[in-house]
């Protein structure tokens, strides 16, 4: 979750340089933040509570230092337990992404030896624990050292006033180095260095980094010394600016049309290698979390009626409980925006050790996902600041039609079913529609509850935009199945109870008008999201008729309501949701 920033190099300004790395890592948590440098023969740390945006730091001139931006897990939302972390000697400071699982007994051993903590965090321990280890050899060993005693998933970042450098080591935490010029940059994601430098190195499992007046990595299983493999990321830093817009939210949701005819007229090849695979495979697994889980879950329909093919879907946190059936002939699909959801890239792992195929869908070029996979599906929707998903989650759908599609030898249908979903996004992000969305968001803001039911393909639909109401505008939303309300959910249907109805020209259609006028007849207020206006709504937004894709338009109108539902509700920063962070790299 956390987001790392370091900078070594000739430039007096590392300080500056680690905030503004800072501000674009903000995403990944904003509960605090802190940064250390070195400067006059002494670590000097700036903390602060909150997010970053206008603030500038006081710290002194420096050519080394490191920062980090906080989603907290253990401890409150306290300056005392924002990183870094100092050692009893006050010559290391360390932070650190993930969970240490086993620090209350490191503590407790360290508590013995006469180590004072300051703070309630996991990540004090391991500072603490590279400072005994150091007593009796040298730094890079002491952080190795104290990274094997840690259980969990981890990344260390660590600075010495004795050496002059910064350390770090990794397993399953996202990690990158920037070589620039005499300097060095380090990073939670390469949106923090390309600014800075092209040229980068993505640091695997177990690899300790040192960055002084060179840059090493030591292979911590072997102990051997290796020469990086530089990647060139050609990023647009510009993109990932906000630009005429208020917020990355809306931003992101009006350049969907673009990217959905990216990928209709440039996608068709690396959704081929896909299809291919699916086609070989006995046994496909598609593995999501969040939005990603539903796009999942509109796969396994999608196939099912396009390809007349059988696809199996898991939540990923589930999934590590299901796995037992993979054999050396399953294919297991991972879809992720970040391609680091660490509920992802767990059962992705533990599958490759039991030799099935391991593909991904993931808009991270040369994320932890991306290099596991012996199938690479890059979404390149461009860097996606909010933490509510939209272009990525519409890059998700897009290509799993397409793939469907493809499978059934029928890619250029599918390429013209996404023209039209792009067409008719451009439609619903005019004014006249907008203004019809703003005019239903002021009606649906003082409501404490919004229920949605679908069915079919609009059923993934529904879960998703349920999604987008919570993380947004904070409002309690429930999505059913259509069919189920009978089951039990509809005792909550009461005078006024709002209800959307996501109901698309297809098989569907007639029981999910009859699944609305249930709700309706016990007093319910009935939005419909359709092709066709029927009698049934009190209120109606239009998408057009595009067979499969029309899940597209669908989910861009729960979108466009979330924000001006958040906007009308008074919600300060809808990029930044309470309690949220953008890449969930903690279990």
């Amino acid at each position: 979750m956390c987001g790392i920033f370091g900078y070594i190099g000739k430039k007096d300004t590392a300080a500056p340089i680690i905030l503004e790395g800072l501000k674009l890592l903000e995403y990944r948590g904003y509960d605090s933040w802190g940064i250390a440098v070195v400067t006059n023969g002494h670590i000097e740390i700036q903390k602060q509570i909150g997010k970053i945006e206008g603030v500038q730091t006081s710290l002194p001139k420096s050519s080394i230092g490191i920062g980090h931006t906080r989603w907290a897990t253990h401890g409150g939302i306290t300056k005392i337990n924002a990183h870094p972390h100092f050692d009893c000697t006050k010559q290391i400071a360390l932070l650190h992404n993930g969970i240490i699982e086993n620090f209350l007994d490191l503590k407790k051993e360290l508590l013995k030896k006469g180590h004072v903590f300051l703070s309630e965090t996991d990540t004090e321990v391991a500072v603490h624990l590279i400072e005994e280890y150091a007593k009796t050899t040298s730094l890079s060993n002491a952080v190795e050292k104290c990274f094997k005693r840690l259980k969990g998933l981890n990344a260390l970042v660590v600075l010495s006033l004795l050496t002059n450098e910064i350390i770090a080591i990794k397993v399953g935490s996202p990690l990158i180095v920037g070589i620039g010029k005499e300097e060095y940059f380090i990073s939670s994601d390469p949106i923090g260095i390309a600014s800075h430098t092209k040229n980068v190195y993505f640091v695997q499992d177990n690899q300790l980094i040192q960055l002084g007046k060179t840059f090493e990595i030591r292979d911590c299983s072997s102990g051997l010394y290796i020469t990086p493999t530089i990647t060139v990321i050609d990023w647009d830093y510009k993109s990932s600016l906000k630009g005429k817009y208020k917020h990355f939210v809306l931003k992101e949701i009006y350049e969907q049309p673009v990217i959905i005819t990216q990928i209709a007229k440039y996608g068709k090849e690396d959704v081929q290698k896909l299809t291919n695979e699916i086609e070989r495979a006995y046994g496909t697994f598609i593995v999501g979390c969040g939005s990603a889980s539903y796009a999942a879950l509109y796969g396994t329909y999608l196939f099912s009626k396009v390809a007349k093919k059988h696809i199996n879907f898991s939540i990923g946190s589930e999934f590590n409980y299901l796995e037992d059936y993979l054999t050396k002939k399953s294919l297991v699909i991972g879809i992720s925006q970040s391609g680091e959801t660490i509920d992802v890239v767990e059962p992705l792992s533990k599958a490759l050790k039991k030799g099935s195929q391991i593909a991904v869908i993931t808009n991270g070029l040369g994320s932890t996902m991306y290099r596991l996979a012996d199938t690479k599906l890059f979404l390149n929707a461009g860097v996606e600041k909010a933490v509510m998903s939209t272009k990525a989650l519409i890059a998700m759908l897009s290509v799993l039609l397409l793939c469907a599609y493809s499978f059934e030898k029928k890619q250029n249908e599918g390429s013209l079913l996404l023209e039209a979903a792009a067409k008719d996004v451009k439609r619903i992000l005019s004014v006249t529609e907008v203004n019809k969305i703003k005019k239903l968001a002021k009606k649906l803001a003082p409501r404490q509850h919004i229920y949605l039911i679908g069915r079919g393909l609009s059923y993934a639909a529904v879960l998703e935009i349920t999604l987008k109401l919570k993380e947004a505008a904070y409002i309690h939303a429930e999505g059913f199945a259509g069919g189920e309300l009978k089951h039990g959910s509809l005792a909550l249907i009461e005078k006024g109870s709002v209800c959307i109805v996501v109901a698309p020209n297809d098989e569907t259609y007639a029981s999910i008008i009859s699944n609305a006028q249930e709700v309706k007849a016990r007093g319910g207020y009935i939005i419909g999201f359709s092709p066709i206006d029927n009698q049934v709504f009190d209120y109606f937004l239009k998408t057009a008729d595009l067979k499969e894709a029309t899940i597209i338009p669908q989910v861009v109108i729960g979108q466009l309501l979330a924000y001006y539902l958040a906007i009308e509700k008074g919600v300060k920063d809808p990029d930044k949701p309470r309690n949220l962070a953008k890449s969930v790299t903690v279990k």
